[in-house]
Order: structure tokens, then sequence, then C-alpha cells
């Protein structure tokens, strides 16, 4: 069985924000899967997607200061059409990637106990982020 699913995210801050609640309260009412897989794309460019810590939110913190001095704003790009946050929200989206695949079991998603789904939101004014959710699976 195949299900796919448009998720619209609500507008974010720049940084990095814990999202699996938000994911999986739009996934509900999908009939559940016994084992299967779930593949997240987001619809952008200038955001990420990617899993790490879910209990701390001074990682998620961290995580966004070390990308702002590695990749920072106002340096020599030559694409800047956007603004000064444009080439390095590219540069990151390529970095942390844009999708993800993860096992679904009984109708869950297996992640580990310190695991979740983050979305990397690097414009300033980023605006609703969309992502396509496609569950397959028996």
């Amino acid at each position: 069985m195949w299900y796919q699913r448009t998720i619209t995210l609500s507008e974010k801050p720049r940084g990095f924000h814990l999202i699996t609640d938000e994911i999986t309260d739009k996934l509900s009412g999908l009939p559940p899967v016994e084992t299967g897989l779930l593949h997240l794309l987001l619809l952008h460019t200038s955001a990420s997607l990617t899993l790490n810590e879910n209990c701390d939110p001074t990682v998620r913190a961290d995580m966004e200061r070390h990308f702002l001095k590695t990749v920072p704003d106002n340096a020599a790009y030559e694409h800047d059409y956007e603004g000064a946050d444009d080439m390095p929200s590219h540069i990151k989206s390529s970095v942390l990637g844009v999708s993800l695949l993860l096992p679904v079991r009984q109708g869950r998603l297996q992640l580990g106990t310190w695991q979740g789904i983050w979305l990397g939101e690097h414009r300033i004014h980023g605006g609703p982020r969309k992502i396509i959710a496609t569950l397959q699976g028996e």
C-alpha cells in the first residue's frame, strides 16, 4: 500500500525546530502500516530536514550557532538576490539534506530514544514549509 500527503508546517523563526509531533499529528488518520517506510521530502532549497537530539533544546541552539559561524551571512557570495541569508541557506540545505527515510512498525515511527525530526529553518523569514510524506508498507 502506498499513501501520500502534503504537509504544511507553520512558519518558524530561523533556527532548528523539533517537528516530530507536528509531522505525526498531520499524518494521523492514515491507515496503520504494520511494516513500512515513511519518506519525507522538504520542497524547499533554503531549509533542511535531519534527525537529532529530541530532548534538550540547547542542542538545537548550539547547532544554529555552529552553522551561523561556519556558513555566515554577508560572506562574499555571488548569489544574494534575496538577501544576505540567501546563499548560506542553500549551503546549509545541501549539507544537511531535504529528505528522510524512516522505518515504521505497528503504525509508529521507529526512532531511537533520543531521536527527533528537525526542521532547519535557514532563512530569517522563511514562511510556511511544505513536506511531501510518502508512506509505503503492509
